[in-house]
């Protein structure tokens, strides 16, 4: 079986690149399953009801979110959705809207077979708000998944490497791959773990590359690094590519035998 993990989705550029391109890479690289990170869809904070909607209408099978989770009050209602494959960190605070994990139904197209997949959703601790550390409760959102599928994907949003680099050797032979998002910088680590989980530190950034720092137009960032001024952010526009890993898995057992790190431009064509 073969999944994609699509990085942070930043703008609108960048949810259109996903668009285009996820239905063309479901084709050419035989993707069974798709999850995409939407946390900052909308403008960079949070995601709104009709890009829920339209992510799921073009290829992504699941979206997981981060610290803009509830940027968008307008998306309270789709989190709440038990039909809506999305889900917020599960470690946010315990009345928060939403859920943390969601099974979603699969066809492996190497046996025939439905696979029913688990992606679970979690935030750092390190410089982000949540309701309580990722790590007090991810064991028995684990146990939870295992009882149902082999078939566990989990994406930790988190600004430190170490408490990435931490969950994906705790979740090692647990989790089919644990994924980082939050930095948009793609790391160069994606490995298959001792145990059988894939794991990249993060997946980088869909969206503009070019004139961008992390998503947004340079010149806003600089001008507040040099000034002290702050603007409003508004997203680059250039450059716009698709990065993430493709994993491949047995979903008999749920342990990865390959992972690879992808950076796709959106050009005519590809």
């Amino acid at each position: 079986m073969r999944i994609l993990l699509v990085g942070d989705v930043f703008g609108e550029n960048g949810q259109k690149c996903v668009e285009r391109l996820v239905p063309r890479l479901r084709e050419r690289l035989a993707l069974d399953f798709v999850v995409v990170n939407g946390e900052n869809a909308a403008r960079g904070l949070g995601i709104y009801d009709k890009q829920v909607r339209s992510l799921l209408k073009h290829g992504t099978d699941a979206i997981t979110l981060g610290n803009h989770a509830l940027r968008q009050k307008e998306v309270f209602p789709v989190l709440n959705d038990e039909t809506v494959p999305i889900v917020r960190p599960a470690n946010l605070q315990r009345l928060a809207p939403g859920r943390g994990m969601v099974f979603v139904d699969a066809i492996d197209a190497a046996s025939g077979a439905k696979v029913e997949v688990a992606v679970l959703n979690l935030m750092g601790s390190l410089y982000l708000d949540v309701g309580q550390s990722a790590f007090d409760i991810v064991d028995e959102l684990v146990e939870q998944a295992l009882r149902r599928t082999p078939s566990l994907l989990v994406d930790m949003h988190a600004e430190a490497t170490s408490e990435k680099v931490a969950m994906g050797i705790h979740l090692d032979g647990r989790a089919t791959a644990v994924v980082g998002t939050h930095t948009h910088v793609q790391t160069s680590d994606a490995r298959i773990l001792p145990g059988g989980t894939a794991y990249v530190t993060d997946l980088g950034m869909s969206g503009p590359h070019l004139g961008s720092v992390i998503g947004v137009r340079s010149d806003i960032i600089i001008k507040r690094f040099m000034r002290g001024i702050g603007d409003r952010f508004v997203p680059a526009t250039e450059g716009v590519q698709l990065e993430g890993v493709v994993v491949d898995l047995d979903a008999a057992t749920g342990r990865a035998t390959a992972i690879e790190a992808i950076r796709i431009p959106d050009e005519p064509g590809l």
